[in-house]
């Protein structure tokens, strides 16, 4: 069991004595009754705020709390296992803090620790909130923690950024068991590079700007927990009209996610004409998933540099645009949306852009030449969209589970156009419903004329057309209500 010997030194002959048990917490917030740690408060029930600094002063773990009469000790009894190595650096950087904690029968359980400039003291490693960024991120080993809603609620560590090489050692001394085995030691390795002198200051640039990006993704596990079949039958019901077949297949996977607490080993590829709402399926399986999602266009990819990153050898080396979009996510499960993937085309003579894929489909880790470190990918849910399938490779197609996407019948389209496309461009000029009126037979004309286009986009700009006729009649002939007739239509959609 590690000791905690923060300031001084003990008495010659006198061992230190641990007074703590540490106890094991998956909780991903702090509770009065699932606390960060427990003081003694046998002899003193101490107050809700209290500041002070963690410490050892003669030979027992403690904290000592500034009190106006003077500095009074407290043993610490229990410790959330997680924040072990977190406590013992706030004491041997005798950073000051303020606890918020509850008096209950076994002590004073703390649920919040905040960092405080006391007597002029400075904030830890230059950067407001970084105490509270590192407290998030033990908390988020399986889930992010939520943000205060009270008075308590002073400094957020959301928006906080590991740039410093300050604050990239701190985090690494105090979470960087919350890090992938892999990446652990290539941190460790790039912490050096970026620390040594006898590098040049490009490598110590490079190595700095690798562990900036590496340490700001929140590497999950691949848990995942169960989604209502209902909840996520709604959100398709919201994004889709008819197409039953397309939302059986995405809850079949919803419900194999819920029995494995696992991502399905293939991702999706939907294929079908252009307008018929492929990518709009993409985003609300990342609704229904509850995950952050990115989006790759491969239509403008093409050079395979571009997604796998550049070597440090060169000046401008950069990652590539897949652990870019790592970055921006800002965690490691996310559903990358691969838009176009039948339009990757090669150039510079690198080969296919799309074989780079490969590998992160492959859920094996991915490696940027950039960061030089494999990433795991076992947390990432592709879903591709394409119009033509026969122009994707064939090692490309087997990672994928196919949905094939049909196009709306004239009826669908009538009653998309008439309850959804129509009813959103008025709402969005600001019309009436009873304004704008389109007779049965002038919805006739209207299908009658977009039959021969895939998808809903013609009608959606037919709705446009028809609307902004409508508005220009109320404004300049002040007219109370247009009412179009089928040969109104056709006129002015010819």
């Amino acid at each position: 069991m590690p000791v905690f010997d923060f300031n001084h030194t003990p008495e010659k002959g006198t061992a230190p004595e641990c007074t703590y048990t540490t106890f094991l917490s998956g909780e991903p917030e702090a509770t009065a009754e699932k606390p960060i740690l427990i003081l003694d408060n046998q002899k003193k029930q101490w107050p809700h705020h209290s500041c002070g600094v963690f410490t050892n002063p003669v030979h027992r773990t403690s904290f000592e709390f500034k009190e106006e009469r003077g500095v009074v000790s407290a043993d610490i009894r229990k410790i959330d296992a997680r924040f072990v190595s977190l406590i013992k650096w706030l004491g041997e950087n005798r950073i000051n803090v303020r606890l918020s904690g509850e008096n209950r029968p076994e002590g004073y359980c703390v649920y919040r620790i905040r960092e405080i400039a006391f007597g002029g003291g400075t904030k830890l490693s230059a950067e407001d909130g970084f105490l509270q960024f590192m407290i998030e991120r033990l908390f988020a080993s399986s889930a992010p923690a939520e943000t205060a809603s009270d008075e308590e609620e002073a400094e957020d560590g959301d928006e906080m950024k590991l740039t410093s090489i300050q604050s990239i050692t701190d985090f690494m001394t105090c979470a960087g068991r919350t890090l992938p085995d892999n990446i652990r030691l290539w941190a460790r390795r790039n912490l050096a590079v970026a620390r040594s002198a006898e590098v040049s200051q490009e490598e110590r640039r490079h190595a700095q700007r690798a562990l900036s990006i590496m340490m700001n993704i929140q590497w999950k596990n691949n848990y995942f927990e169960s989604i209502d079949p209902k909840e996520a039958r709604r959100i398709l019901d919201e994004t889709l009209y008819g197409m039953e077949k397309v939302k059986q297949r995405i809850i079949e996977t919803i419900i194999q996610i819920n029995r494995t607490h696992t991502l399905p080993a293939y991702g999706l590829l939907l294929v079908g004409p252009a307008g018929t709402g492929k990518s709009q399926i993409a985003y609300a399986v990342a609704k229904i998933l509850k995950l952050p999602w990115t989006t790759l266009d491969m239509s403008s990819i093409n050079d395979p540099e571009q997604l796998t990153g550049s070597s440090r050898v060169y000046a401008n080396a950069k990652p590539g645009i897949i652990l870019e979009a790592f970055s921006m996510a800002g965690e490691s499960n996310l559903v990358f949306i691969i838009n176009e993937l039948d339009k990757a085309a090669a150039g510079k003579g690198n080969g296919n852009p799309a074989d780079v894929l490969l590998t992160l489909l492959d859920n094996l880790g991915f490696t940027d030449n950039y960061m030089e470190c494999m990433v795991p990918t076992s947390g990432v849910y592709p879903i591709a969209t394409a119009n033509d399938k026969s122009q994707i490779s064939a090692p490309l197609m087997s990672r994928f589970a196919v949905i094939e996407i049909p196009d709306y019948t004239p009826e669908e389209k009538k009653v998309i156009f008439f309850k959804f496309a129509l009813p959103k461009v008025l709402k969005r000029m600001g019309l009436e419903q009873e304004e704008c009126i389109i007779e049965g037979e002038a919805l006739d004309a209207v299908i009658e004329r977009y039959a021969d286009t895939s998808g809903i986009r013609d009608l959606e700009q037919a709705a446009e057309h028809l609307a902004a006729n409508a508005l220009y009649r109320i404004e300049v002939d002040h007219v109370k209500q247009v009412v179009f007739t089928s040969e109104m239509v056709k006129e002015l959609l010819e």
